[in-house]
């Protein structure tokens, strides 16, 4: 068998192609797994998720801060066996990671893709 289809042959059994049929397809579902601090980020009102943003790109940890104060007020996460206050403290510990990393710009652009996160989520939310 030749390891390189010809011409008008499949890869997987040496058969005629029939072209992209509907029913010949396979359906994939991805599913992100999300860490515990990446999963802490809360669903938040958009308006709210782009002020985030724009205080964690000048002021990195800044935006995860406020954001985790929304947890407090209701803001639901994708820790739902986490009680309220956990997830609170790992807003915080990620604001602190940020803010100790940005020395070394490592934290600035965690901060900026956490403030992206925080937008995406919150246009899921809408």
């Amino acid at each position: 068998m030749d390891p390189f289809p010809k011409e008008g042959e499949s890869a997987a059994a040496g058969e005629p192609s029939r072209g992209a049929a509907p029913s010949s397809g396979v359906v994939v579902q991805v599913r992100e797994k999300k860490g515990p601090l990446r999963a802490a980020i809360p669903y938040m009102p958009f308006p709210v998720a782009v002020i985030c943003l724009f205080l964690n790109t000048f002021v990195p940890g800044l935006g995860t801060f406020v954001s985790a104060f929304t947890v407090l007020c209701g803001a639901r996460t994708d820790l739902p066996d986490r009680h309220m206050c956990c997830v609170f403290w790992l807003n915080i510990a990620a604001a602190l990671i940020q803010i100790l990393t940005a020395i070394v710009m490592v934290g600035w652009i965690m901060s900026i893709f956490w403030g992206m996160d925080m937008v995406i989520l919150a246009s899921k939310y809408s």
